[in-house]
């Protein structure tokens, strides 16, 4: 942490241990707004959330009893338009963690040039261990518990880690039944990530991998890669996952190995990603998936690939891993998966690396034009979606290049600082009222 990030911690008097997820998220953006000149008064806006909320709220239980749950929503800014960001269902939800994905979103909207700000919400829980009935009452709960937090204008939810379009549904009932009916009609846009029988837009379900297929289309040839034929390897399978392998492979890549929660797997000739999702739909992981070979984790983050791909969980890219990894660019499919120290050791072993927010942002990319759609009562074509998220992409992604070259600086710094021009721009138009 260089002197310019503590003295706008001590300013605001907080103190976060160095191995903190939201400590190492601002001092990311810090770094970067030091870096464009971003006026003082708005490093200590964008340092600390607009609004923190956590609500305690019982459930009952199908054996009749009752347990209590922690939810939480930040809403980290709103300069570009209403809260945006998803609801994760984990049990390793807390307060800094939605912080720092809440500031991740602000940033990932801003470099998309989406109206949007960025939001995070989420409960501690393990939603596996629940029945599905007690997930409908705990997602209802919650939702009342949010209560005017949430609004089509104000703080628009969507589907996270552990949450899904079926939830995302429960979420826009329940909101649609607590308000009068005046407001009913706009109800459905509270939320997106909905199911399409119920709102939801085409081509969500694929938009974070269709997103990132697209930046890497932009970017590799750049890099001296050829599409074709390059091997990647995956860290989670989940929908990021799982799209992402299906969307590279029809571009002629190849998937060597995966790992996820249940262990590794991999193939020399190539996994099928088609039927690695149907068995980890039906299985729950990718273990046991009869045309792949079970491998240790060191086996897996030792595999000679060109792309290495984190699509699960934050910050699984530490030290230890940045050190063990045989590739050649590591593609942040997964919001922040490389801690500091690993993207430390990344840049000393002359690896580059695709940053998380730009590679990330087709999923809220399509997420807006689901929102769009609810308001205007209009559905769009899959084509028509995919169509306008590639113009989002790859203009993301030349805004990242043109940076980076304007800066002397790698992709990561450059996305952030792409981001906070614009931010800075409309804060200067703006103003800060009264």
């Amino acid at each position: 942490m260089n002197q310019d990030n503590r003295s706008i911690l001590r300013e605001l008097e907080i103190a976060y241990p160095p191995d903190n997820i939201y400590l190492q998220t601002l001092c990311t953006i810090l770094n970067a707004a030091g870096m464009v000149g971003l006026p003082h008064r708005l490093q200590l806006i964008l340092a600390q959330p607009k609004n923190e909320l956590i609500v305690n709220f019982p459930v009952r239980m199908d054996d009749g009893g009752y347990r209590l749950f922690k939810g939480y929503r930040v809403q980290h800014n709103n300069v570009l338009g209403p809260y945006k960001g998803g609801i994760r269902y984990h049990d390793h939800v807390s307060l800094d963690h939605v912080k720092a994905l809440a500031a991740i979103m602000t940033m990932k909207c801003s470099l998309a040039r989406l109206p949007l700000g960025g939001a995070k919400g989420g409960v501690k829980v393990n939603p596996r261990e629940l029945h599905p009935d007690e997930l409908m009452r705990l997602t209802r709960r919650f939702t009342s518990s949010l209560g005017s937090n949430l609004g089509p204008d104000y703080d628009i939810p969507a589907p996270d880690v552990g949450t899904n379009a079926q939830i995302m549904a429960w979420i826009a009932d329940t909101y649609m039944n607590l308000n009068e009916p005046r407001k009913r009609p706009i109800g459905l846009s509270v939320v997106t990530g909905k199911p399409l029988d119920f709102g939801g837009s085409a081509g969500r379900d694929k938009a974070t991998g269709q997103g990132l297929a697209y930046v890497l289309e932009e970017l590799l040839p750049e890099m001296g890669f050829t599409l074709k034929n390059l091997t990647f390897s995956l860290i989670g399978f989940g929908n990021v996952g799982s799209w992402t392998g299906q969307l590279l492979c029809d571009m002629g890549m190849k998937l060597l190995t995966v790992l996820d929660h249940t262990g590794a797997i991999r193939n020399p000739a190539g996994l099928d990603p088609r039927k690695l999702a149907a068995h980890v739909e039906q299985r729950g992981g990718v273990a046991g998936f009869p045309d792949a070979d079970a491998i240790d984790e060191t086996t897996f983050y030792t595999l000679p690939v060109d792309l290495f791909i984190p699509a699960a969980l934050e910050q699984m890219i530490g030290e230890n891993e940045a050190r063990q990894v045989h590739c050649k660019v590591l593609v942040e499919a997964a919001n922040a998966p490389t801690t500091p120290a690993g993207q430390r050791v990344l840049a000393e072993r002359g690896i580059a690396v695709l940053p998380a927010i730009l590679c990330n942002a087709g999923g809220v990319t399509v997420s807006y034009f689901e929102w769009q759609q609810n308001r205007q009562s209009d559905t769009w074509d899959v084509d028509r979606v995919d169509a306008q998220l590639k113009t989002h992409m790859v203009m993301a992604a030349r805004r990242v290049k043109l940076a980076a070259h304007k800066y002397g600086c790698d992709m990561n710094t450059a996305a952030h600082a792409a981001a906070l021009e614009h931010i800075a721009a409309v804060y200067q138009l703006r103003g800060i009222w009264p």
